[in-house]
C-alpha cells in the first residue's frame, strides 16, 4: 500500500537526485571537460622501439617498462591528459592534448638520458675541451665501470649553484651515497666526469667527499636543460634507442573549430529528435524528451565524474547513443499504439506495451554493446574512445527507456493526467 501511493514521488526523487549530482559533477562544463588532442591541440608521436646489445628483442615487458619512463617524463612537465597506447610490441603511441612546448616533449621523448659518472685524470680532462678528436667516453669505459649511474639517483631538482647559475640537485640512494661517499673521500682533488648519453657535459674537481647528495651545473646549462635533465633523471634512463616513426603537430585554432562544429552538429542532431518525438508521439513523445534530457546529464556527468578524455570519435558515440535512446522509445511507443488500436485502455495499453517491447529493446541494446565491446578490445586509439562512449551510452540508454520514461509514463496515466488515445498518438 505504501509503496502503491508513494511510488511515483519516489521514483520521481531518485531522478531528480541523480540529475542534481550529475549537474554538480559536470558544471562548469568547459572547466571540467577534458578534451583529446583533436579537440585542443597538441602532439601526437609514434615512436619505435629498436633493439641493442643488452636488449636484442623487443617483447612486451621492454615495451611496458619504456611506456612507464615515458610516461614519467611526459607527466614531469605538466603535460595533461597524456595517452599511450602499445602497437604491436615494439611501437608506442603517444599523444599530448594541450601540450606548450613540443619541442622539450620530443626532446623527453626521443633522449636515452644514461648518466654516469666515470674517472678521468686531469689530463684527459684537459684533452678533451682541446682536441675535438679526442672522445672521453672512451677513455672513461677503459678506465672500469662508472662510479655512480642514473639509476643510483634517487631524486633530482632544479636548484642553483653557490654563485647563481643554474643546477641539477641530486639526492642519491642508500647504495648510491655508499658508493660516492667511499670514492670521493679517497679521490679529493681530482677530476669527476659527469657523462649524459656518453658526452661529458662537466667535469668538475672534487672538493671533499660526498655522501648524499651532489649538483650537476655548467656546460651553459640553462633553465629548461635543467628542468629536461632533472625530469630524465627522476624519470630512469630509456633501457633500448628510441626512434620517431611519426609527429603529428594539431594547432589549437584547428582542434577548437573542430569542437565547434562537432557541438552546432550534436545540438542540431538533438532538437530534431527531440522535435520528431514531440511531433509523432504527442504526450509519450514530450515525456521521452524529458528522459532524453536526463539521459545527456547522466552521460555528463559519466564523461567528467571518470575523467574520460573526449574526442571526436567520442562525441559521434555519445550522439549515436542517444539515436539509440531514441530507438528504444520508439519501439515502446509503436507497441504502445498497436494496444490502444487493438482497444486496450490507456493504463493497460501503457503496461503491456513497455513489457511486450522489453524484449526486442533489450536484445537491440545488448547486440549494440556486443560490437562496442568488440571495438574496445580488438581497436586502437580514437576507436577505442568511440567504443567506450556507445558502450556506456547505450546502457544509460536502456536505462532511460525503460525506467525513466516509464516512470514519467506511469505517472500521467496512473493519476489520470492524459489518457486519451489521440495524445498517445494513436
Amino acid at each position: 500500500m505504501f509503496w502503491y501511493r508513494w511510488k511515483h514521488p519516489i521514483k520521481f526523487a531518485v531522478i531528480v537526485a541523480l540529475c542534481v549530482a550529475c549537474w554538480f559533477a559536470f558544471s562548469p562544463l568547459t572547466q571540467k571537460a577534458h578534451l583529446g588532442l583533436d579537440l585542443q591541440g597538441g602532439l601526437r608521436a609514434l615512436v619505435e622501439l629498436e633493439p641493442n646489445d643488452q636488449y636484442p628483442t623487443i617483447n612486451s615487458d621492454v615495451q611496458a617498462e619504456e611506456l612507464q619512463v615515458l610516461q614519467d617524463r611526459l607527466g614531469g612537465i605538466g603535460v595533461s591528459e597524456l595517452t599511450f597506447e602499445k602497437v604491436g610490441v615494439n611501437r608506442i603511441n603517444i599523444e599530448m592534448p594541450g601540450l606548450k612546448d613540443p619541442e622539450q616533449a620530443i626532446k623527453l621523448i626521443s633522449q636515452a638520458a644514461v648518466l654516469e659518472m666515470y674517472p678521468l685524470t686531469q689530463a684527459q680532462v684537459d684533452r678533451a675541451s682541446s682536441d675535438p678528436k679526442f672522445n672521453p667516453y672512451i677513455a672513461a669505459k677503459t678506465n672500469g665501470k662508472p662510479i655512480i649511474t642514473g639509476t643510483d639517483i634517487q631524486h633530482a631538482t632544479v636548484g642553483s649553484d653557490p654563485g647563481g647559475a643554474i643546477a641539477v640537485d641530486f639526492t642519491l640512494t642508500s647504495d648510491g651515497a655508499k658508493k660516492f661517499y667511499a670514492w670521493t673521500k679517497a679521490n679529493i682533488g681530482k677530476p669527476l666526469p659527469i657523462f649524459l648519453d656518453k658526452k661529458m657535459i662537466e667535469a668538475p674537481s672534487i672538493e671533499g667527499a660526498i655522501a648524499n647528495s651532489g649538483e650537476i651545473h655548467g656546460g651553459g646549462m640553462t633553465q629548461d636543460s635543467a628542468v629536461l635533465l632533472a625530469t630524465e633523471l627522476n624519470a630512469g634512463a630509456l633501457k633500448v634507442p628510441i626512434n620517431l616513426i611519426e609527429v603529428e603537430n594539431v594547432g589549437p585554432t584547428l582542434g577548437a573549430i573542430d569542437l565547434q562544429k562537432s557541438l552546432v552538429a550534436s545540438l542540431v542532431g538533438l532538437g530534431v529528435v527531440l522535435l520528431f518525438m514531440l511531433v509523432v508521439y504527442r504526450m509519450p513523445g514530450f515525456l521521452a524528451d524529458v528522459a532524453l534530457v536526463a539521459y545527456c546529464f547522466l552521460m555528463l556527468g559519466y564523461v567528467t565524474g571518470f575523467g574520460v578524455v573526449l574526442t571526436l570519435p567520442g562525441i559521434a558515440g555519445f550522439v549515436l547513443s542517444i539515436g539509440m535512446a531514441v530507438d528504444a522509445n520508439v519501439l515502446i511507443f509503436e507497441r504502445l499504439k498497436e494496444e490502444l488500436w487493438a482497444g486496450r485502455t490507456t493504463r493497460a495499453a501503457v503496461g503491456v506495451g513497455f513489457r511486450r517491447a522489453f524484449t526486442t529493446v533489450f536484445d537491440s541494446h545488448v547486440t549494440t554493446m556486443v560490437g562496442a565491446a568488440v571495438l574496445y578490445g580488438l581497436g586502437t586509439g580514437t576507436v577505442k574512445g568511440f567504443a567506450l562512449t556507445l558502450l556506456v551510452g547505450t546502457v544509460f540508454s536502456l536505462l532511460t527507456a525503460v525506467n525513466i520514461t516509464r516512470a514519467f509514463v506511469d505517472a500521467v496515466v496512473d493519476n489520470d493526467v492524459v489518457t486519451s488515445p489521440a495524445a498517445f498518438g494513436a
